[in-house]
């Protein structure tokens, strides 16, 4: 796995810096650039532009810090304080770079994030390998890659319509092996069984497999899906409850109802007033 080392820092003339492809940052790159002008102004630069040679002869590419570099640029300086690293970067390395620097520094849009996730998820493949080279949560990976990473046969099944993507990521991920491989029959048959299921349906079932991983997916499928009759209550609740329903439903694949219902039974369940 590729890890970037600073070599040394040194001045480098802005002539000679040309804006690498792989900065995240595309969207609103001038906005806020007076502040940050000011700031300069009367602090100087309290952080470096990280730079790597380029492949353009004589030229340095900016990992890192492109609006530092426009900021001195409109300051008319000769030269601008640089980090630079022990050798070339490959594009995907760069952006793993910049949006990792950028989420520690300024919070990216979401189009940015999600670009530059789906950029890196494309070059490595793995949820697992995206977070090891930028440090993001897995789960914010997984966000930003509902779509992309299914397999082509779940992704059949979400274009006509047949399941949602909700179900089809999460008849996958139940479906995973130790090494990470999913078994395509196995995901097509429990999507398409979860696909009506409610919340709490369907926490059975992940639960069913997890701690019984050798009993068969068709009976576990049957007793998910038999002996649950569903009754609608409406309560009450505050704004931090509901942003919390909301952060759980999103993790869960889950509308809000089937989160609530779902959180619900796991706590009558663990005070002993419902069978498992």
């Amino acid at each position: 796995m590729f890890m970037a080392r600073i070599l040394e820092f040194r001045e480098i003339p802005l002539a000679d810096l040309v804006i690498g492809r792989g900065q995240v940052r595309t969207q609103s790159v001038g906005q806020e650039l007076e502040d940050l002008v000011q700031s300069i102004k009367c602090q100087g630069l309290l952080q470096p532009i990280v730079v790597c040679r380029s492949e353009e002869s004589g030229k340095w590419q900016i990992l890192v810090g492109q609006r530092r570099f426009l900021a001195f640029n409109r300051l008319r300086a000769d030269t601008i304080p640089a980090a630079v690293l022990d050798g070339p970067v490959s594009p995907h390395e760069a952006k793993a770079i910049s949006i990792t620097e950028n989420l520690i520094r300024r919070k990216l849009s979401g189009k940015e994030l999600k670009d530059g996730i789906l950029f890196l998820y494309n070059q490595y493949g793995t949820i697992k390998d995206v977070a090891e080279m930028t440090g993001l949560p897995r789960k914010k990976i997984s966000d930003n890659v509902k779509y992309p990473r299914l397999i082509p046969e779940l992704k059949v099944l979400v274009n006509d319509s047949s399941v949602d993507i909700n179900a089809a990521l999460r008849a996958q991920d139940l479906t995973l092996d130790e090494e990470g491989n999913t078994d395509s029959e196995q995901a097509i048959k429990l999507a398409r069984a979860i696909m009506p299921m409610s919340g709490a349906q369907r926490k059975r079932v992940a639960d069913e497999l997890r701690d019984r991983p050798d009993r068969p997916l068709d009976d576990i499928i049957e007793d998910a899906s038999s002996g649950l009759k569903i009754i609608q209550i409406a309560v009450s609740v505050g704004q931090k409850t509901h942003r919390a329903l909301q952060r759980f439903a999103r993790e869960e694949y889950m509308n809000q109802d089937e989160a609530a219902a779902s959180l619900i039974e796991e706590a009558l369940i663990g005070r002993g007033l419902m069978a498992e």
